[in-house]
């Protein structure tokens, strides 16, 4: 069990919604100020995983579970190299981490990372208001205490409709991770905010990955000679990004398999000519009921993205690739979580899914998509 952290003494924060809404609180993590569109995620568990997720990048995330922190900050669990939201908040956090796995504290973690926290906050009412009024930008300061003033510095903020952000969360260089025994396939992954237990997965079924960047060409991807092509997860506009899809409509045209998720299945979606939308709050969380409409089978799902597919939810689309369906749909608010592409005779050629089956800490119950991709893949050989 780690130690617990030095006492500070409690320093006044404040929290202000684009629209005026007003919180006051105590500072947790690092002192400061911090702007980033305000989002709600439900998970229980996994404040670890969440916080080290590229796609929060520019957000700040609302904490709806009420204690934050019990189980500490270990060196296990990081899906990425840092601490990615722009800000964090929660109601009650833990005063002393209980876990043999622990490192260091959550706050001592803010603080090491620079991340602008506040603690103390009524997340109940803070995460109706956004569920009533929608995703909106916000400002978190320890130096403010003017309302007013913290309010337009909020409202000259960056929004996150039109950002483009792919970038500034993806690898520099390209890199393997190899396949865990025999190896099989091949696959070129361009990481948009790619988490690190997506390789992961795909190498525990012979998959050998090659990490790209995000600014990587269809000559990169051909280069590889790969058996198939990924597009992870990752922050932003799918409006704002046209490279990739650039990229992914190449790719398709090639006749490579592919495999995308979350910001995978929006680019996926545009690739084929459908269009994306803002969703109101957005889904973020580890408890959404998602129907797999090839199976009929329910799966409870990982969620985390503020923008969504619009394509019909019945019959089927004819693109210049193939035949375009909805594959999978939210059963909470029928949101379109997964697409499919099969050519004229029926085969899959394509799939995306717009949840996180590589989901830690879990749910488990989509992983078998990553064994629907490799077979994809021997069907294509």
């Amino acid at each position: 069990m780690s130690a617990p952290s030095a006492q500070h003494a409690p320093t006044p924060a404040l929290l202000v919604l684009e629209d005026g809404r007003t919180f006051r609180g105590e500072s947790y993590g690092a002192p400061g100020e911090t702007f980033g569109e305000a989002v709600f995620s439900t998970g229980m568990t996994g404040y670890q995983e969440t916080l080290t997720d590229p796609s929060y990048h520019r957000q700040v995330v609302v904490m709806t579970a009420p204690h934050v922190g019990n189980t500490g900050m270990n060196d296990e669990d990081m899906e990425s190299s840092r601490i990615w939201v722009s800000g964090y908040v929660v109601r009650d956090p833990a005063r002393i981490p209980s876990s043999w796995r622990s490192r260091r504290t959550l706050d001592d973690a803010l603080r090491e990372q620079g991340v602008v926290g506040i603690a103390g906050v009524d997340t109940r009412a803070l995460t109706r208001h956004l569920r009533e009024r929608g995703a909106m930008r916000v400002g978190i300061s320890t130096t403010e205490s003017d309302p007013e003033a913290l309010l337009a510095r909020v409202r000259g903020s960056g929004e996150m409709a039109g950002a483009n952000l792919s970038e500034a969360v993806s690898t520099g260089e390209a890199y393997v991770v190899p396949a865990v025994g025999e190896k099989r396939f091949t696959v070129a992954a361009v990481d948009l905010g790619i988490k690190a237990n997506t390789p992961r997965m795909m190498a525990e079924r012979g998959i050998e990955v090659h990490v790209l960047p995000a600014t990587a060409t269809l000559e990169h991807v051909q280069a590889i000679s790969p058996d198939g092509l990924f597009f992870s997860n990752g922050p932003g506009d799918p409006a704002a990004t046209t490279a990739q899809v650039e990229l992914l409509q190449g790719a398709l045209a090639a006749g490579i398999p592919y495999f995308g998720i979350c910001f995978g299945n929006q680019l996926f979606g545009r690739a084929l000519g459908f269009g994306t939308y803002k969703l109101k709050y957005g889904h973020r969380g580890i408890n959404q009921p998602v129907m797999d409409r090839t199976t009929g089978k329910v799966e409870v799902t990982a969620h985390n993205h503020g923008f969504a597919v619009d394509a019909p939810l019945e019959g089927s689309t004819a693109t210049p690739h193939g035949v375009a369906t909805v594959s999978h749909v939210c059963l909470n608010d029928d949101v379109v979580e997964g697409l499919e592409l099969r050519d004229e005779a029926g085969a899959l050629r394509a799939f995306s899914v717009q949840y996180h089956p590589e989901a830690a800490a879990g749910p488990h119950d989509a992983a078998y998509l990553f064994d629907r991709f490799t077979d994809l893949m021997e069907a294509a050989r």
